[in-house]
């Protein structure tokens, strides 16, 4: 569910909505989102300042607590040349 949000957010935000992708990576006492997009959209998902990427992790610690799930989850995002 906080995958599929975040996937749709960061298009909703990008030029190429199609070229964004995202995948989930565990690392046992974190999970990691990681997506992937045109560099030019890159910028506009992290957002100035990084106030979009502090948006995106803020409705994903609400909607952790909502589950009820005690792991944390990091928000990384790539530049696909």
């Amino acid at each position: 569910m906080i995958v599929d949000f975040v996937t749709d957010f960061a298009k909703l935000l990008s030029f190429e909505p199609e070229k964004v992708k995202s995948e989930v990576i565990s690392h046992g006492d974190f999970d990691e989102i990681v997506i992937w997009a045109k560099k030019a959209d890159v910028g506009r998902i992290i957002g100035k300042e990084g106030s979009m990427v502090k948006a995106i992790k803020t409705v994903i610690s609400g909607c952790r607590a909502k589950e009820n799930k005690n792991y944390k989850i990091t928000v990384k995002i790539i530049d696909e040349q």
